[in-house]
């Protein structure tokens, strides 16, 4: 349903295949074609640019783009790569001088950090030989340390060699509550605690900082270097429990962690801690539970004492934030009714000012000392581009993705509004076919986005776009438990899942046909994660739809109880299933799959353990039993997540292929 990250406990799978694959050096000319339509090939052409670093001087910026590092000027110009195209290249970080940038590679077989001069034609040479390799950086602000995170069971393979020479299957032993994880061979097992780990560049020691069973994460120098700021759960039962809290150790720590500083100690997860430019202050993230909670920042004395929430009355869910250079505002993105916008609050009194709050999708940004801005943003149609905005003026940096949009007829996408049935105002996205005809009825596809936290957003959306160039409406709603609406609406499905939500999607389709651009003979529905549960209940619910199409949707609650990785979400919204029966029987469509009549196609990861394969197998095998026409397809190999293109494409396909058969 929802896949785990620090940012957010509980994060969005809007939809599987939006995903970019591959990215490809700036363009240089322009296309005069005549624009064709977006094709299933096209999957892999949008590009997204990552990585986004300020030179210290804030002229220049650095990012990443098909494994190379890019740099161009914070007032426009030609962007110019600076990595060969035939190495990797990622997580760019400016030389205290500005001379030089700080990479990751893994040219050498293992990731580990390098050097570029850039005010010479040198040769990138290699900085660090770990055997563990660098996953991050994360530089002491003198350049001279670095802090890195790994398990002390990883420190001792690589030691012993027993990573590499291992080679006969062992047993999975499991003794942790929170066993499973959506990778690998899915069992957590061992010493998986990740510790922190102090490296002297010059020196090259490093030196362990914390240990015991308990995993840091969101780890940040303070300014003088001397003191790391932490998140961990060490509560006697950290699997059971979504409490995080602000942990302090000190850089030059020589007892593994015995010796931390407590900060805080309360209910409320928290997570991205960031330490104000004078070294008094910490920032962070603090949501009041794991999977409903909306992020907001707040701040305390890096001293102790009790925490400020700054944006508890902007009531939208804050994703990313940072200090300016003076320390006088921290910047950050919240979600806003289908789009993610950038403000600022002044810690001292909590000033909030909106800096650019229009139909943005924003989704990654970064502040230089000068007070400039740039951030890689998508708005209505357009692919995600990076833009600079200083005094009050947006100015476009790259046009990575513009050849390409260039080539294709896209659909318009535009929002509605309406109410459901209980008078709650919601909002949905529709993707209208090229050429769109408004005194025409289209075949009409609900999509319904996953999470269920999360949110559709403006800009292009492959998927979106494919089935609209092939003919198809397609309304994509954020019903109750999407964010962008505040803290009460996000809740709105508490113990509710496809009764509430359910009520605000068939009202964004009967908006829809109200509006007269719908069919309501040809209707179709579809979903991946939390959306392929919605698209299981909707057809349990309704016969209005003649065709769905469900991807990794959960169907029978109480068989994933221990199955899959929710026990912890699962535990706090529903209790144990033993005691609580009725709860997870009550929001099983499984259960009630003799009501359905819709022709369903079910698609799965064969290695799922998020949603395990168990719940599309039970439904399709129950539908096959009655008669329904059903289809189940099983992807070798692949995980709820991070599937490879051919597979991405071929999903694509066979969705629209059945809702051809059905709406055609």
């Amino acid at each position: 349903m929802m896949s785990q990250r620090m940012t957010r406990p509980f994060s969005l799978l809007l939809v599987l295949f939006s995903w970019c694959a591959a990215q490809a050096a700036e363009p240089t000319a322009s296309s005069t074609a005549v624009p064709r339509p977006v094709a299933l090939e096209d999957l892999e052409q949008i590009k997204s640019p990552e990585g986004l670093a300020f030179s210290r001087d804030g002229k220049q910026i650095a990012y990443v783009l098909d494994d190379q590092i890019y740099v161009v000027s914070a007032a426009g110009g030609v962007p110019r790569a600076v990595t060969s195209a035939d190495t990797s290249a990622r997580s760019p970080h400016w030389s205290k001088d500005g001379r030089s940038l700080y990479f990751l590679s893994d040219r050498s077989d293992t990731d580990q950090l390098w050097k570029l001069p850039l005010d010479a034609f040198g040769e990138a040479s290699q900085v660090t030989t770990l055997e563990q390799g660098i996953d991050s950086l994360n530089f002491s602000a003198d350049e001279s340390r670095l802090l890195l995170q790994f398990t002390e069971e990883a420190l001792r393979e690589k030691s012993d060699g027993k990573a590499d020479t291992e080679k006969v299957p062992r047993p999975f032993v499991i003794t942790r509550l929170e066993f499973k994880e959506d990778a690998g061979d899915g069992y957590l097992t061992g010493d998986l605690a990740e510790h922190l780990f102090a490296y002297d560049l010059a020196a090259g020691k490093l030196t362990q900082l914390t240990s015991g069973p308990y995993t840091e994460s969101d780890a940040a120098w303070s300014p003088d270097g001397r003191s790391i700021v932490f998140v961990s759960n060490r509560e006697q039962e950290p699997d059971a429990s979504y409490k995080t809290d602000l942990w302090l150790v000190a850089a030059d720590n020589t007892d593994k962690g015995q010796s931390l500083i407590r900060l805080t100690n309360d209910e409320r997860v928290k997570s991205d801690p960031v330490w104000s430019p004078n070294g008094q202050n910490i920032a962070f993230l603090s949501a009041e539970d794991g999977v409903y909670g909306s992020p907001q920042v707040a701040v305390m004395s890096a001293s102790g004492g009790p925490a400020r929430i700054l944006t508890a009355g902007l009531d939208r869910w804050v994703n990313s934030f940072r200090y300016s250079a003076d320390g006088e505002w921290i910047y950050f993105l919240y979600e806003h009714e289908g789009g993610v916008r950038l403000a600022r609050v002044r810690p001292g009194d909590g000033k909030l000012e909106h800096v650019l709050d229009g139909e943005y999708n924003i989704s990654a940004f970064n502040v230089a000392g000068s007070g400039t801005i740039v951030a890689r943003i998508e708005n209505r149609n357009d692919a995600p581009e990076l833009y600079s905005l200083a005094k009050g003026r947006l100015q476009k940096l790259t046009d990575i993705n513009g050849a390409f949009m260039r080539t294709v007829a896209v659909g318009s996408k535009e929002t509605i509004s309406f109410k459901s049935p209980d008078g709650t105002l919601v909002q949905a996205f529709v993707t209208k076919p090229p050429g769109f005809d408004p005194k025409r009825r289209y075949p009409t596809i609900l999509h319904i986005h996953g999470g269920p936290v999360g949110q559709f957003a403006w800009g292009y959306e492959h998927y979106a776009q494919y089935l609209a160039a092939n003919g198809y409406l397609v309304v994509e709603p954020n019903p109750r438990g999407s964010t962008g609406r505040g803290q009460a609406f996000v809740r709105g499905i508490y113990q509710t899942w496809g009764i509430t939500d359910y009520d605000d999607i068939i009202a964004a389709v009967d908006q829809v046909i109200a509006l007269g651009i719908a069919d309501p003979e040809r209707l179709a529905v579809t979903g991946y994660s939390y959306g392929g549960y919605m698209t299981n209940t909707v057809i349990t619910r309704t016969g209005r739809f003649k065709a769905a199409a469900s991807g990794a949707g959960h169907s029978l609650i109480a068989a994933d109880y221990g199955h899959d990785i929710y026990q912890k979400w699962y535990n706090w919204e529903l209790g144990v299933p033993w005691e609580n029966r009725e709860k997870y029987d009550r929001l099983s469509p499984l259960l009630q799959v003799g009501r359905v009549t819709t022709p369903t196609i079910f698609l799965g990861g064969r290695n799922d353990w998020n949603v395990p394969l168990l719940n599309a197998e039970l439904f399709y095998q129950s539908l096959r039993k009655r008669g329904i026409d059903t289809e189940l397809v099983v992807y070798p190999g692949m995980h709820h997540g991070d599937w490879s293109a051919e597979f991405q494409r071929d999903y694509q396909l066979r969705v629209r292929e059945w809702f051809d058969k059905y709406l055609k």
